[in-house]
């Protein structure tokens, strides 16, 4: 997997914060984001950005945009894209415009690959790193209720989670092993609190 950044730059007097969600396949990324984007979703300090992915949209899946390789290519090569990365056989990326709001004084959420986040630190002056996590048993079964992969499969997805590195972001741990309002009432609080 790689990550790079794009000649883009927001500015570093920005009001603005750029708020990486990262963490293992099966914490609950995606559930906490979207109760959080619904709680939050109306209100114009905070934006929640949309991903490119080369993959079909599927239903009950993360809302994104879906490219093939080629176009993916394509638009990173033109600039389009403030951060990419690969994962899983896959092309993610952050189109350059969902970052447009940090330099409006916006916090922009957004779910990122941990090897993306020293990209991101050079793009952005504010960044918060958002860890949401869940113990090892609790992130295998809720991989087997999604249904895409065997357990073999699963279990080596588990062993080669990439470390958390940061070179100068705040990183704030996000254990979600209880109800998704609990969990999600600890991130509204991390929001709420950086958008100030």
């Amino acid at each position: 997997m790689s990550s790079s950044s794009s000649d883009i730059a927001i500015p570093a007097a920005a009001a603005g914060v750029l708020v990486l969600v990262v963490g293992p396949s099966g914490a609950g990324k995606d559930t906490l984001m979207e109760a959080a984007r619904d709680e939050l979703g109306t209100d114009p300090r905070y934006r929640f950005a949309r991903r490119l992915i080369t993959r079909p949209a599927m239903a009950g899946a993360e809302d994104h945009e879906s490219c093939d390789e080629v176009g993916f290519r394509a638009i990173e090569a033109n600039g389009g894209l403030a951060l990419s990365w690969q994962a899983h056989g896959l092309s993610y990326g952050i189109p350059a415009a969902e970052l447009s709001g940090i330099g409006a004084g916006a916090v922009v959420i957004v779910n990122v690959s941990r090897r993306a986040i020293v990209a991101a630190e050079r793009l952005v002056e504010r960044v918060v790193v958002l860890n949401i996590t869940a113990p090892v048993a609790v992130l295998a079964r809720r991989l087997a209720a999604r249904g895409r992969e065997t357990e073999a499969d699963i279990a080596a997805r588990l062993k080669r989670e990439a470390p958390l590195t940061a070179e100068r972001a705040e990183v704030v741990t996000i254990l979600n092993d209880r109800s998704v309002a609990e969990a999600c009432a600890e991130l509204l609080a991390v929001l709420r609190g950086l958008g100030r």
